[in-house]
């Protein structure tokens, strides 16, 4: 037919893929929708009897392959498979699985020493949409049994694990058996650890999220976040229609980068891992540090879950600088190597002051109680050579 069309037309007119043997790299499938040979094909992927792509929020070949990649790795070992989605972001990936489990009258038991972000999410989308927040010490098993016995409105425990900025770790094993007794999901954020490191979802949680802007990525480069649930009818029917009505979908570009990045995940863990232990180990001998937050530490309280459920101890660490506030700017000021930025995860070492920055819109009580003080700088600790990023520290200490 084509051989009839004349030039403008033919312009317009794209020619089918000559794909005759598959590429050796996943490809940028950069199409908002899918084309069908006639309507009763249309008809059956619609209604799906039949399997099928139709339009890049439903679903996409590059988006499908990754976040499947995703859902192995977090099942990996267990003989079991679950189902994943890609989502525009981490704050996307949190806001889709709550709206998609919860409904107003429903409540949210969750920890008091969450980023920032989530915190601030919870109290002006979902409290105004009348699904409720009880804060709580997750570390005290107790005392979430009895939140849970008290109130039979709590359908939801969202867990962070370790914690964004104290690095506290919770028992997930525990928590999600005790959930399950009172008919409740577990919901655990694993973007500082990774699947590499913590595998939530084959200690008992139902539901895991990732900022995959962060390690998953490891570069810097794209913004994304990730859905991964064992139960696949509830994904399917519960936190899919959620993602496809608002659109909080990833997209192919920035999966293509994740993917990238997926590559040297282990690799690019194990260095993090090393360097954090070291500068860790190093910090807390240092008198203008009060204290130093690394679960990898013996003397960190909840060292001894962390050994428990964590492969190694991760590439997060903070410390409390004596001198609050002003101590903490002269520090990030002073540093030339390390990176003043409002995000974690990079192959560089990256530096930001949560007070100002991450926990800004938490009120400074609820924020200091959580030990998130003034002189608190969090570091996400790159891979490059540990003794320069010492000597940086060390410059950033001077007084």
């Amino acid at each position: 037919m084509k051989d009839n069309l004349s030039f403008d037309s033919l312009c317009v007119k794209a020619n089918r893929a000559n794909i005759t043997t598959q590429p050796h790299q996943l490809p940028i499938f950069a199409t908002s929708s899918f084309v069908f040979e006639g309507l009763e094909e249309v008809m059956k992927v619609f209604t799906g009897e039949q399997p099928g792509h139709l339009y890049s929020r439903y679903g996409n070949p590059t988006l499908d392959s990754v976040a499947q990649k995703i859902a192995q790795l977090e099942l990996h070992g267990s003989g079991s498979s679950g189902r994943a989605y890609l989502t525009s972001s981490g704050m996307a990936a949190i806001a889709t699985l709550s709206l998609g489990l919860l409904q107003s009258g429903d409540t949210i038991l969750t920890q008091g020493n969450l980023y920032g972000g989530t915190t601030v999410l919870f109290r002006k989308v979902l409290q105004p949409l009348g699904i409720q927040l009880s804060f709580i010490n997750m570390e005290d098993i107790e005392a979430v049994r009895a939140a849970l016995k008290s109130d039979p409105s709590i359908k939801m425990l969202y867990l962070e694990t370790p914690a964004n900025p104290t690095l506290a770790c919770i028992d997930i094993q525990k928590i999600s058996e005790l959930a399950h007794e009172y008919g409740c999901q577990v919901a655990a954020d694993n973007t500082f650890a990774t699947p590499y490191l913590q595998q939530p979802l084959l200690l008992g949680a139902d539901f895991v999220v990732h900022s995959t802007t962060k390690y998953l990525n490891g570069h810097g480069n794209s913004i994304a976040g990730v859905i991964i649930g064992k139960d696949v009818s509830a994904m399917e029917d519960k936190v899919f229609p959620k993602l496809k009505l608002l659109g909080t979908n990833g997209n192919p570009w920035d999966a293509w980068l994740l993917n990238n990045g997926l590559k040297t995940l282990a690799i690019r863990m194990d260095r993090h891992c090393s360097n954090a232990l070291y500068l860790a180990k190093w910090l807390q001998s240092r008198p203008e540090i009060r204290i130093v937050n690394y679960p990898g530490l013996t003397k960190h309280p909840t060292h001894a879950i962390a050994q428990q459920q964590m492969k190694a101890f991760g590439g997060m660490l903070s410390f409390e600088l004596e001198g609050g506030l002003e101590a903490g700017k002269r520090f990030v000021d002073q540093l030339q190597l390390c990176t003043i930025a409002p995000t974690l995860g990079d192959v560089d070492t990256l530096v930001l002051h949560p007070a100002s920055t991450s926990h800004l819109n938490i009120p400074r009580e609820e924020r200091i109680a959580q030990g998130i003080s003034d002189g608190l700088i969090r570091i996400s600790v790159g891979i490059e050579n540990q003794e320069d990023i010492k000597k940086d520290l060390e410059q950033g200490l001077m007084v």
